[in-house]
């Protein structure tokens, strides 16, 4: 009786830890969409608006889900609360919030270096600038997609199939 609990238990917990895996794998093209959204309303909110960032950020926090809006509240707050520049309140943002997206080192780097210039030009400068990101974040949502549809299927079995071999070995 006490091996079969353990058994269940085993396949239970393997198979939660593959469906996490693939969890991840599906959230992933989904916060890049967002923050690609994210971008677009940005540039919106800056050509056609003439809204200060803290403001634009605090608007774009408001429509967004977890964790791309707290992303842009952080950003917000601490360039109405600190004394601080762009692109030190945009990379200390990123810092913050980074480890609770799915998202890689590569879209860090992206948006790391999209902070950089951040504030720092005219207008019609800053669209390019954000275009450019905005192309660079397509290209990496396109990767997680094709990703996701190599192994997001593959990571709930081996979740399970991993329970398996453990059992097998043990018993």
């Amino acid at each position: 009786m006490v091996k079969l609990i353990g058994a269940i238990f085993i396949i239970v917990s393997t198979t939660v830890i593959g469906f996490e895996a693939a969890r991840h794998l599906s959230e992933r093209p989904r916060q890049l969409r967002a923050l690609r959204s994210a971008l677009q309303s940005l540039e919106a909110e800056i050509m056609y608006g003439y809204t200060p960032l803290h403001e634009a950020s605090r608007r774009l926090a408001a429509q967004l889900s977890k964790p791309i809006a707290t992303f842009f509240e952080s950003f917000s707050k601490k360039l109405t609360d600190s004394e601080t520049t762009v692109k030190d309140a945009w990379e200390a943002s990123l810092k913050d919030v980074w480890k609770s997206t799915a998202l890689k080192q590569a879209e860090f780097e992206i948006m790391k270096q999209f902070g950089e210039t951040l504030g720092r030009h005219d207008r019609f400068s800053q669209q390019k600038h954000i275009m450019l990101t905005l192309s660079h974040l397509e290209r990496e949502e396109a990767e997680a997609i094709q990703a996701q549809g190599k192994y997001e299927k593959m990571m709930k079995s081996l979740g399970f199939l991993s329970g398996l071999l453990l059992i097998i070995l043990l018993f």
